[in-house]
């Protein structure tokens, strides 16, 4: 029912949904999380994405608590060569809990190989398939911060030089530890001087890019599809449903039971003017269509051609279903047509 696609230059194939697992350790229970694999690996997803960040909201009690989730399944399941498995190692941060010390995270050879060590345990793999800067070690716009107004760059820039960054993770290739390297977060600036730097041997290629893509972030168009296209550097969405904002459940303030703003109140992102209008106008057309709106909001992005994989992310079984059916869902011309008019009117209203 999936379709499988190129990662990148990797030669490996992945299912154009991918699995996501921030959930796992704060909102969903390790058997939950098992749950949730035993059903999407069962329908025939292959890729699992996590980071050594995780679970989310960060915090230092919890970190962690998503990879250690998927190695006791594997550990139980077996089969691990028929997964790819997607880590993360965090960019620039002075959180005091992810490094020895206290010390800061940043994107040089000792943190990165920290990082994999402890991701290895946790999930009791020699390898991980596909190992993604979680976000740049230099100062930029991040997780919507920003919105669409550029702030000026930041004087002096004190960041890991891109090519000591590729070559820290091109040894760990080397050893073995990993196989792939992916950026996450990343802007088209940064991805051009990422791939120069590969071309001219200072590292692996990078073989994709993790960033946020939906109907109301439609941002990775404007200046990363095109690099992306011509570049072989795959997107892999995230926040295809806007941290739920798109199904409708918040629409009108709402705050249903145990949801994620709910709980954690984070969701300023898709709070922002202008946002529920939209919201509204896709849900009024998904209606129109005789569609579920999470499902509509889902396979407009997995069937983006820069899209390599489409991660989902669920917190009930039931809610892992209605994603991974989306892949049934076909967006027609019709629909395409009325949700570019949508969006001529609600551009990126949530970036």
């Amino acid at each position: 029912m999936f379709e499988m696609r190129k990662l990148g230059r990797t030669g490996l194939d992945v299912t154009s949904i991918c699995l996501g697992t921030m959930t796992w350790g704060q909102q969903n229970t390790e058997a939950e999380g098992h749950a949730q694999l035993d059903l999407a690996i069962g329908r025939g997803i292959n890729f699992i994405d996590t980071a050594e960040m995780y679970s989310i909201p960060p915090k230092a009690e919890t970190q962690g608590s998503t990879e250690r989730i998927i190695g006791t399944w594997l550990k139980s399941r077996g089969g691990r060569e028929r997964i790819v498995i997607a880590s993360k190692v965090s960019g620039r941060s002075s959180n005091e809990w992810l490094r020895p010390g206290g010390k800061p995270a940043r994107l040089d050879e000792a943190n990165i190989r920290y990082a994999v060590e402890r991701s290895l345990e946790r999930l009791g793999t020699d390898y991980i398939d596909l190992y993604q800067l979680h976000w740049p070690d230099r100062a930029v716009s991040l997780f919507g911060a920003g919105g669409n107004v550029f702030r000026d760059l930041p004087r002096p820039d004190d960041s890991v030089p891109i090519a000591d960054t590729l070559g820290a993770l091109a040894r760990l290739v080397e050893e073995g530890k990993i196989r792939h390297v992916g950026l996450s977060n990343e802007t088209p600036w940064g991805t051009m001087r990422f791939l120069a730097e590969a071309d001219a041997g200072r590292g692996p290629r990078i073989a994709s890019i993790q960033n946020s893509y939906n109907l109301v972030n439609r941002n990775y168009e404007l200046g990363l599809a095109e690099i992306g296209l011509r570049e072989d550097v795959g997107l892999l969405a995230y926040s295809p449903l806007g941290q739920g904002y798109l199904t409708g459940k918040y629409q009108g303030g709402a705050r249903p039971a145990g949801a994620r703003t709910t709980l954690f109140n984070r969701g300023q992102r898709y709070e922002k003017p202008g946002v529920a209008e939209a919201i509204g106008a896709y849900l009024k057309l998904a209606a129109e269509f005789g569609l579920d709106p999470t499902q509509m909001a889902l396979a407009f992005v997995t069937s983006r051609r820069f899209v390599c994989s489409n991660i989902i992310g669920a917190t009930t079984l039931p809610q892992l279903e209605t994603a991974l059916d989306s892949a049934k869902v076909a967006i027609s011309p019709e629909l395409e047509d009325r949700i570019d008019a949508i969006h001529q009117v609600h551009q990126n209203p949530a970036p």
